[in-house]
């Protein structure tokens, strides 16, 4: 074998090596924006706007901005020989995140108020946003491998990953309202953003 040929058939293995031992693709959370017309020529009608035309969420009551989202998965169960083991889980994940946007043009004063606030509720929802990616991280991390003996049709490895998924959601949901009660309450940093909005600061 020739010195060149020697040099090419070396690259062509290192190259299979490296596609062998390359990760599975990372998913990533697709994020997306609606927003929902409020009006005013001041700090505090635009605020009184938000309050008429907010996004209104499970109890009825309107609120100032939400984040929402839709997951879907990929689920590869295998049954070998009788046994179950889930092989793979794959997501799909949209985030959207619901803000206040002025209907038409605000004095320049007012807008400049209006943009603190509104980079700092954007901000708040990113967060929650954030909650919901290590959610369906750690769905992912403990769904792949699952696996049950003498479990035809898969429905034992179904019955523990719905536990983990309950489980999960549940401490997602926890945190989210955590959160928002140390933002929202007395000296909470949406209460300020409010506050500086109503003030014109």
């Amino acid at each position: 074998m020739t010195r060149f040929r020697r040099l090419i058939s070396s690259a062509t293995l290192l190259a299979t090596v490296t596609l062998c031992f390359q990760p599975a693709l990372a998913w990533e959370a697709v994020e997306q924006t609606k927003t929902y017309p409020v009006s005013g020529q001041t700090g505090a009608a635009l605020y009184e706007s938000i309050g008429a035309n907010g996004p209104v969420i499970g109890d009825g009551r309107r609120t100032i901005a939400h984040t929402t989202f839709k997951l879907t998965w990929q689920r590869d169960y295998q049954e070998r020989g009788g046994d179950c083991v889930l092989a793979s889980a794959r997501p799909k994940l949209i985030i959207t995140y619901t803000l206040p946007k002025p209907r038409g043009k605000i004095p320049s004063p007012v807008a400049s108020s209006w943009k603190r606030f509104a980079d700092g509720l954007a901000e708040h929802e990113r967060v929650h946003g954030q909650y919901i990616i290590d959610m369906v991280r750690a769905i992912e991390a403990v769904s792949t491998g699952i696996s049950a003996k003498n479990d035809p049709g898969c429905t034992k490895v179904r019955a523990e990953l719905q536990s983990h998924l309950k489980r999960l959601s549940d401490e997602q949901r926890a945190r989210g309202r955590a959160f928002d009660q140390m933002e929202m309450g007395a000296g909470g940093n949406v209460q300020q953003l409010v506050l500086d909005l109503l003030q014109g600061r």
